[in-house]
């Protein structure tokens, strides 16, 4: 399993278009996907050691940037599901009932949607503003395969409250490491 980071934050790119099944059975779309003030994608799988130390944290944080901020997530899995059936969409829906993800989960069967954003590794987190213009390429925290302790960083989350507020995301940014996506 080969651990990835991120590139640099690429400012002002777009966010790609996309229609995508998420776990609730509905298709999801940029537009109907973005909130009032931005929209965080996320690209996790249900695999992945990095992404399974994170799902707390995860879940906690998207849930205040939506009730508090007024961005809105998303996570779309792009993984060769046929080599990894783990995370076939069945199990991607109980990953998302078990742990009552507050965003659509989206399968990306084809691939191309991680291609479009440049994906390479789970977690990958692309945080937009309100104009869907990239504003943050970075990590959750300090977490890698185990969850780092209480009370470090927020990084994601200060990130995307700088971009709510200003709509401009910090110029710092710690790029995120994890398992590398897994191409068909």
């Amino acid at each position: 399993m080969a651990s990835l980071t991120t590139p640099i934050c690429d400012f002002n790119q777009p966010a790609p278009q996309f229609n995508l099944l998420g776990v609730d059975g509905q298709y999801w779309t940029l537009d109907k996907a973005r909130g009032q003030n931005g929209l965080l994608i996320m690209f996790i799988s249900n695999h992945c050691p990095y992404v399974k130390a994170i799902h707390a944290r995860l879940v906690q944080d998207t849930q205040i940037l939506r009730d508090q901020f007024g961005i809105n997530s998303l996570a779309i899995m792009s993984n060769d599901t046929t080599q990894y059936p783990e995370d076939a969409y069945e199990n991607m829906q109980t990953v998302a009932q078990n742990w009552q993800f507050p965003f659509a989960y989206v399968i990306d069967p084809t691939q191309e949607t991680a291609k479009a954003y440049g994906a390479v590794c789970t977690p990958d987190f692309f945080g937009y503003n309100a104009q869907l213009q990239l504003q943050y390429r970075g990590r959750l925290d300090e977490s890698r395969k185990e969850t780092a302790p209480q009370g470090v960083r927020r990084d994601l989350l200060e990130a995307l409250k700088q971009v709510a507020q200003t709509g401009q995301g910090p110029q710092e940014q710690i790029p995120s490491m994890g398992c590398s996506i897994k191409w068909r």
